[in-house]
């Protein structure tokens, strides 16, 4: 005899059957409180989204959402960070335009949504890291001098490991797809710096002597070579780009880097952002290894919402003016009717006050619990969704 049981109610599950959003889903009706059982690591970081580590990106599967809900012409992003918006408008043929004001997040969304002749890439990858070997090699015989670096890059890299990977930077510029190289340069050089394991994301000072390791349970030694990282994240870049290829369509991609204050934006019908948290993470300071190493322009005054500014009642104010700023600019290029999707910690209630500032009349307010998996953060942590209208 078959017992009753209660009656099944998806609502109550994670969503994750993503290809089935269309414009008549209801958003409320969607369980985002994703945990790593429902949406794994390796299907968060899919093809390009992991060429490089980045901080405070949100996940592609929550934009992939509503760009099926919406079905915009244009999605524009302004700010892109590491291109995740763009990517997936990229996947659905959506034509995209992200704007950011660090030259390496908007260098990082580039390499991400061009289209690249496979081979030449994968040949270009190939051939560098031949000569950059032969390279170094030739100079340790020689007992050549490193090439200039700043004080930064002699601190936090062991010598062998930073004429490894100047040995490579010298030679990039021989190269079509230089942007590529550059990514592939910036991940081993976050690997190889002088740091923990278990602390590369938020490291505060070199460490030079054996330690104990959270992470593997043991005694480890600071990283004193290079040369693995190149080799590593050459392939695993090349698989990477090679998979995206297989599923992008036909679309148009942009990235420009500029203050989004003042970045003229094209005419579009969706905005998919996630804007910086205030007083949490300082951008520039994030990737510092890299404008070192790349010798980048660095915009850090005009990084909103910096941690270094705090989250005072003035830090807060003047972030909510800023941000204000952009949505402003933002809004002279949106369509009558045109939503933006907003992606943000919003503990401090600021958010709904902008979207009064401006006109905008909220959708849907969505809030979800993120699984913070990542370092050792393993804090609850929640963040909203918003979903403004221009009227």
């Amino acid at each position: 005899m078959l017992t009753a049981t209660k009656p099944y109610q998806p609502q109550l599950l994670p969503f994750t059957d993503f290809a089935s959003i269309t414009p008549e889903t209801n958003l409320n009706d969607l369980n985002l409180n994703w945990k790593e059982r429902d949406l794994p690591e390796h299907v968060r970081t899919k093809h390009v989204h992991r060429l490089h580590p980045y901080l405070g990106k949100f996940v592609p599967q929550l934009v992939e959402i509503f760009l099926r809900k919406y079905q915009p012409h244009m999605v524009i992003d302004p700010f892109c960070g590491s291109g995740t918006t763009l990517v997936e408008a990229t996947a659905l043929g959506i034509d995209s335009f992200g704007s950011d004001i660090s030259e390496f997040n908007c260098l990082l969304s580039g390499v991400k949504t061009t289209e690249y002749e496979l081979p030449r890439l994968e040949a270009e990858i190939k051939n560098i890291l031949l000569r950059s070997e032969g390279e170094h090699q030739f100079r340790l015989l020689e007992s050549s001098p490193l090439y200039v670096a700043s004080d930064y890059l002699r601190d936090w890299f062991a010598p062998e490991a930073l004429q490894e990977l100047l040995t490579y930077k010298a030679l990039i510029g021989d190269y079509l797809y230089a942007d590529v190289l550059k990514v592939i340069l910036s991940r081993s050089a976050r690997s190889a710096r002088l740091t923990t394991h278990f602390d590369l994301d938020f490291p505060d000072k070199p460490q030079i002597e054996p330690y104990h390791c959270y992470k593997h349970s043991r005694t480890c030694q600071p990283t004193h070579n290079a040369r693995q990282f190149l080799v590593r994240y050459s392939h695993d870049t090349v698989r990477r780009i090679r998979e995206f290829a297989s599923i992008r369509k036909p679309s148009h991609p942009q990235v420009v880097c500029g203050d989004s204050r003042e970045v003229n934006f094209p005419d579009c019908d969706l905005v998919v952002t996630s804007p910086p948290y205030v007083g949490l993470i300082d951008y520039h300071k994030q990737h510092r290894y890299a404008y070192e190493l790349l010798s980048l322009p660095q915009h850090t005054e005009a990084e909103i919402g910096s941690a270094s500014r705090g989250n005072s009642l003035k830090a807060q104010k003047a972030y909510l003016d800023q941000i204000a700023e952009v949505f402003d600019n933002v809004k002279r290029s949106l369509t009558k009717g045109a939503h933006l999707v907003i992606v943000v910690h919003d503990r401090r209630t600021l958010y709904p006050e902008i979207a009064k500032r401006l006109g905008f009349k909220t959708d849907t307010e969505i809030h979800r619990n993120v699984d913070r998996r990542t370092g050792r953060r393993a804090s609850e942590f929640f963040e909203s969704v918003f979903v403004w209208r221009k009227l």
